[in-house]
């Protein structure tokens, strides 16, 4: 199963992305003020947080599907 292989790659590499940057940070810009040839605009961050128990998990079940991959190739 080609799949179980690819699908456990993905896995593995976004558990092992998750373990190493707990979160990441973006900004969005909003308009604050609006007065004629003024406009006064403010940008204004929002940080995500990722739980590592949520990299664990998909590093794991990356690495039970890759196993399962090789293991249905193989025979």
């Amino acid at each position: 199963m080609r799949s179980f292989t690819l699908i456990g790659l993905i896995l593995v590499v976004l558990g092992i992305m998750a373990l190493a940057v707990p979160g990441f940070t973006y900004f969005t810009t909003e308009r604050v003020a609006d007065v004629g040839f003024f406009a006064i605009d403010v940008s204004r961050p929002h940080t995500i947080f990722i739980n590592p128990v949520v990299g664990v998990i998909a590093l794991a079940v990356g690495i039970v599907l890759l196993i399962m991959g090789n293991r249905a190739t193989s025979s």
